[in-house]
C-alpha cells in the first residue's frame, strides 16, 4: 500500500465526526515532527487545531485542510462500513474520503517528500488543519487567524484541499469563493381566531408580498470572476399547530450568495429597505460568515496550480469562483493568494462517500510540485 493510501486508510478508520479530531491531528504532528517541523497545537474552545512549519522567513505557502468529517446518516444505507475504508472497483470508499481526509493524506505526503528532498529549502512550508470545518466553524481557521494576527504570523499563499475537480483529478479548481450572509427574520404578528381576522395580524400574510419582491431582486449583475448575488429562503415556520389560530410570528432563514459586485453592509441595508416599505414589522439577527473572496488572475499561485493541472494531468482546468464557502475565506483577508485544489466532488456528504485510488494516488504529486514551483 502506498504512503498516501496507508494515511487516508488510517484516517477514515477515526470518526472525527465535527468537531471532534478522534486523534487525527496528533498522528499528523508525530510524522511532521520526525522531519523537522515545528509544531503548534493550538486548541480552541472545544476544537483542536495544528500548525505545522518547515523553513523559516518568507514566503510563507501553507496548505490547509481539516480532519472533521459530516455525519455519516443511517449506517445502515451505506454498502461497507462508513468508518472502515473499503476498496471496489477502482474506488475507495469511507467517510471524509473525498472531504477531506485523501487531500490531508496527500499534503502530508507531499510535504515529507520535499523536505526530505529540500532539506534547506528557502522560505516555510506550512500545514494548517483544523477539526472545525464541517461544523459552525467558530474556533478552527476563524479562531486560529486571529491568533495569527496577534504573533505576527503571515501566510503569502495558500493551497486549500477541498474537493474542487468535476470529473477527474485536475479539470477545475477554485480561485475564489463567493460570500455567505444569513439572517434570522423575525415577523411579529399579533395571534387571534381565524375567523376573526380584523382583531389579528397574520404575519404570514404580512411578509408574503415582501417576500415576493426579494425574491425576484436582482441584486447586482456579477461580474467577470462570479455569478450574480443569490437569495435564498431555506425555511420559513410560524403557527401553533391548530388550523384556527393565527399565527402571532413567523421566523424565516435567509441566505445571500454575493459576489465582489455587492457588499454584505449594501445587501443588508436594501433587504431592510424593502421590508420597511411593505409595512412589515420585523428584526434580523444578520450573521456573516465569510466576504467573497478571488485570486487575482495573474498571480503566482494561480499560474503555478493552473501550469501543475497542465503538465501532471494533462488538463486546462476550469478556473472556477462556484460552490459554497470553504476555511479559505479566513485565509484571503490575511493578504494570501489562495487557491482550492482537490479531488472529485461528486460523493462529498453522500452516503458511499468515495474517491478514486487512481486520483489519490497522485494528488501528492501536484501538491509537490506545486512546493516545488513555489520554493525552489
Amino acid at each position: 500500500m502506498s504512503p498516501v493510501l496507508e494515511l487516508t486508510h488510517d484516517l477514515i478508520r477515526r470518526r472525527s465526526v465535527t468537531p471532534e479530531d478522534a486523534g487525527c491531528l496528533p498522528l499528523i504532528a508525530e510524522r511532521l515532527a520526525a522531519l523537522g517541523f515545528h509544531i503548534e497545537p493550538l486548541r480552541f474552545g472545544d476544537v483542536d487545531n495544528l500548525w505545522a512549519t518547515h523553513g523559516s522567513d518568507g514566503p510563507v505557502l501553507a496548505f490547509l485542510g481539516h480532519t472533521d468529517v459530516v455525519p455519516t446518516g443511517p449506517e445502515h444505507s451505506w454498502r461497507s462500513p462508513p468508518f472502515e475504508p473499503t476498496e471496489r472497483d477502482g474506488m475507495l470508499y469511507g467517510r471524509g474520503t473525498a472531504d477531506m481526509k485523501g487531500s490531508v493524506a496527500a499534503m502530508v505526503v507531499a510535504l515529507e517528500r520535499f523536505v526530505t528532498a529540500h532539506p534547506d529549502h528557502p522560505g516555510t512550508v506550512g500545514l494548517l488543519l483544523t477539526s472545525d470545518e464541517e461544523g459552525v466553524a467558530l474556533h478552527g481557521v476563524r479562531a486560529v487567524v486571529d491568533h495569527f494576527a496577534k504573533t505576527g504570523q503571515r501566510i503569502d499563499a495558500c493551497v486549500v484541499g477541498e474537493p474542487s475537480a468535476k470529473a477527474k483529478l485536475g479539470d477545475l479548481i477554485r480561485v475564489g469563493r463567493r460570500g455567505s450572509l444569513s439572517g434570522t427574520l423575525t415577523v411579529r404578528g399579533v395571534q387571534g381566531h381565524v375567523a376573526y381576522p380584523e382583531k389579528a395580524r397574520n404575519p404570514i400574510h404580512v411578509l408574503a408580498p415582501a417576500l415576493a419582491t426579494l425574491v425576484v431582486e436582482r441584486w447586482d449583475e456579477g461580474n467577470a470572476d462570479f455569478p450574480p448575488t443569490s437569495f435564498q429562503v431555506s425555511n420559513i415556520h410560524a403557527g401553533t399547530g391548530a388550523n384556527n389560530v393565527i399565527p402571532g410570528e413567523l421566523v424565516a432563514l435567509i441566505n445571500f450568495r454575493f459576489s465582489t459586485a455587492s457588499t454584505a453592509e449594501a445587501l443588508r441595508e436594501r433587504t431592510e429597505t424593502i421590508l420597511r416599505a411593505h409595512g412589515v414589522d420585523f428584526s434580523i439577527d444578520w450573521h456573516l460568515s465569510g466576504h467573497p473572496f478571488l485570486a487575482t488572475p495573474g498571480g503566482r499561485l494561480r499560474e503555478v496550480v493552473v501550469g501543475v493541472c497542465r503538465d501532471l494531468c494533462g488538463i486546462d482546468p476550469e478556473q472556477s469562483t462556484g460552490g459554497g464557502t470553504s476555511d479559505g475565506r479566513f485565509i484571503a483577508p490575511m493578504g494570501a493568494e489562495v487557491i482550492e485544489l482537490g479531488p472529485v466532488n461528486a460523493t462529498i456528504h453522500k452516503v458511499d462517500e468515495c474517491v478514486s485510488v487512481a486520483d489519490l494516488e497522485r494528488l501528492p504529486d501536484l501538491y509537490e510540485a506545486i512546493c516545488e514551483r513555489m520554493l525552489r
